[in-house]
């Protein structure tokens, strides 16, 4: 059974597009997560789901 870690990042209604789309990027590349959910709400706030996979490492002697 596959076990996820979740991360929410919170964007308010100044943050542009491409400051957005770098700090996704970021999180992609340097720390595995992916995008689950984005959510705009009334007032401009984004808010971001990411998920990464748990890797347990078990132990072999």
């Amino acid at each position: 059974m596959v076990e996820y870690e979740f991360r929410e990042l919170t964007f308010h209604r100044a943050s542009d597009r491409s400051t957005v789309r770098r700090a996704l990027t970021e999180h992609a590349e340097y720390g595995s997560w992916e995008l689950v959910r984005v959510r705009l709400f009334w007032g401009g706030v984004r808010k971001v789901v990411l998920r990464r996979k748990i890797i347990r490492v078990q132990r072999t002697a």
